[in-house]
Order: C-alpha cells, then structure tokens, then sequence
C-alpha cells in the first residue's frame, strides 16, 4: 500500500489554504501585492453580495486591494472551516468562512461574516485562487466603505 495519493492530496490541501490565510494576511497588513499573490492573473473576485463589488483580472483585483489599504485604518479576517476538493487535473474547488472587522480611516467600524465559494488553479507558483465569490452569512455592516 503507497501513501503518496494521500501525500500529494494533503500537500495540496495545505497549500490552498495557505493561498487564502496569505490573502488575508495581505490585506491585514496593507499590502496589496501580498493579497493579490494569493490570485491567478485571471482571476475573479466579487463580493456583490456583501455590497461591495466585482473584479476581474489582477489588475481590477489590486485596484480594489489599494482602495482597501487607504479607507482602511485597521482589520482583521479569520478565515476557517475550509473544505477542498481537487476536482481534475490542477483544479479544485472550495469554501470557507471569514470573519472581518474593523474601522474605516474615519472611525467608521465595519464587520461581515461571509462564506467565500472559490476556485482554484495549480500554478507555476503553486496553488492560486482563480475565482472567489462572497456571500453574507449575517447581515453585514460596511458601514461608508465604497468598493
């Protein structure tokens, strides 16, 4: 009996979620390349359901990571209760949840519990989000934050 298929499926699993913990990462941090890393070059994000809006392409996906970075004084996002599942030959598909709050450079809090449905691509560089779609789990309060 070889392990490897349970290697290789493990390997995978942690280097998405490790795709989505450095996303959040970036954007706690404000840097805006370090969450973009985390995306396919032709990835979509959209977040329309959360009130905010749709991005394709890294370039539209940084522009709104930027916009994040100067309205936002400070945030945080928990990302858990991630389940994957390699789908074919590089892809795979999964969700889990985030958690984000903060406050808005004016004082504004804001705070969304979402569940994140993605896709994701094997790169050249490893494992990529090349679709991420959020959707509320609560209400969420996004208090004057524009997309």
């Amino acid at each position: 009996m070889t392990t490897e298929p349970r290697e290789a499926a493990t390997a995978d699993w942690v280097a998405i979620v490790h795709a989505t913990h450095t996303y959040a990462l970036g954007l706690d941090r404000f840097d805006p390349a370090l969450a973009l890393s985390a995306f396919t070059e032709d990835a979509v994000w959209d977040a329309t359901a959360v009130g905010l809006a749709r991005y394709e392409g890294a370039d539209e996906i940084r522009g709104f990571f930027e916009k994040d970075a100067s309205q936002v004084r400070d945030q945080f996002h928990v990302i858990t209760n991630h389940r994957v599942e390699v789908t074919g030959d590089g892809t795979a598909v999964g969700t889990n949840y985030v958690f984000s709050e903060g406050h808005l450079a004016s004082g504004a809090p804001f705070k969304a519990a979402a569940l994140n449905e993605d896709a994701y691509r094997r790169t050249g560089e490893g494992w990529k989000i090349s679709s991420r779609v959020i959707s509320p789990l609560t209400p969420p309060e996004m208090g004057e934050f524009e997309a």
